[in-house]
């Protein structure tokens, strides 16, 4: 286990240095700069702004200076919010995404799971066509157009919700959590369902039928932990793709989370920013993936003498 852990985290160090290499040239690639604004900057002022952050040097070597920095764990000064630095920023704003996440997360995985084995119990029945037809509008509705629709259902129709902020009033994290935890939901649905038809035709599970046990102990002890191994195997995915969706639902719910700031920081060409919270982002998803590869060894011993 110690060697296919160390293997993992070897493998994500040249990820992590193409995600940094792309990114940092690819921001300073974008037209306009850090200090474009609509007033123009005198010219004395735009230099000096430019001497203070280094941006009067050479790209390469602006990149060269950048990763020393990185080295140390410093991710650089906010060119749009002086006196901050992105280390700081990222801390404000983690805590609101993480909460987004998890909750969107636990969404999904109750949804999704249920969904899915009721409709494995009774396949190519009414009990399996509701769930997964469910299934496929979740998957074809992305979060921009789910959010507003909650919003609109429930937030101005009913006005049974608040339709923004986070943690300002009673159920203001439901929408954002249900919008981001959906779709989701239904790809976990599917996989679900796939898994448990597997596994509720082995023989074990017939085995089990004869013996007379219940439907709900059978799924729940005997076919329950393989059926849902194909939905560990997609949790770390999903858990980039939550990161990732939370930069829509924040800016639609103005959850003053990573995702909001991120969105600024693209507009306002916030160099160190936008490479910041990329770095951060590419490390979570790592560090999640390899969660979810050593969950999947724990749940199947028979990985555990496989190669990685």
């Amino acid at each position: 286990m110690g060697r296919f852990i160390l293997h993992r985290l070897l493998q994500a160090v040249p990820v992590l240095l193409v995600v940094i290499t792309a990114t940092f040239f690819l921001v300073r690639a974008a037209p306009g700069g850090p200090f474009s604004a609509e007033k123009a900057v005198p010219p004395a002022v735009l230099k000096a702004l430019e001497a203070r952050y280094q941006l009067d040097q050479p790209v390469f070597q602006q990149y060269l200076s950048y990763l020393g920095d990185l080295g140390q764990g410093d991710l650089g000064p906010s060119f749009r919010f002086p006196g901050r630095s992105v280390n700081e920023m990222i801390q404000a704003g983690l805590p609101a995404t993480a909460e987004l996440g998890l909750y969107a997360l636990i969404i999904s995985m109750l949804l999704g799971s249920t969904a899915g084995v009721i409709a494995a119990l009774k396949p190519n029945t009414a009990q399996d066509y509701i769930p997964m037809s469910a299934a496929m509008i979740g998957i074809c509705m992305p979060s921009f157009l789910l959010g507003p629709v909650l919003m609109l259902i429930f937030g101005i129709w009913l006005e049974m919700l608040p339709v923004s902020g986070w943690g300002q009033t009673p159920g203001d994290k439901i929408l954002p959590a249900i919008t981001l935890g959906s779709t989701y939901a239904a790809y976990i649905a599917r996989i679900t369902r796939g898994g448990m038809l597997e596994i509720l035709s082995q023989d074990y599970i017939r085995t089990a039928r004869a013996k007379g046990l219940s439907t709900p102990r059978i799924v729940i002890v005997h076919a329950l932990r393989s059926g849902i191994t194909p939905v560990i195997s997609f949790l770390g995915p999903a858990i980039a793709g939550l990161i990732a969706g939370s930069f829509v639902v924040e800016s639609i719910f103005q959850i003053p989370g990573l995702g909001r700031f991120y969105i600024q920081a693209a507009f306002n060409r916030d160099y160190t920013m936008v490479l910041g919270t990329t770095i951060f982002f590419s490390v979570l998803i790592v560090i999640f993936n390899l969660l979810a590869d050593l969950l999947l060894v724990w749940l199947n011993p028979r990985l555990r003498g496989g190669k990685s």
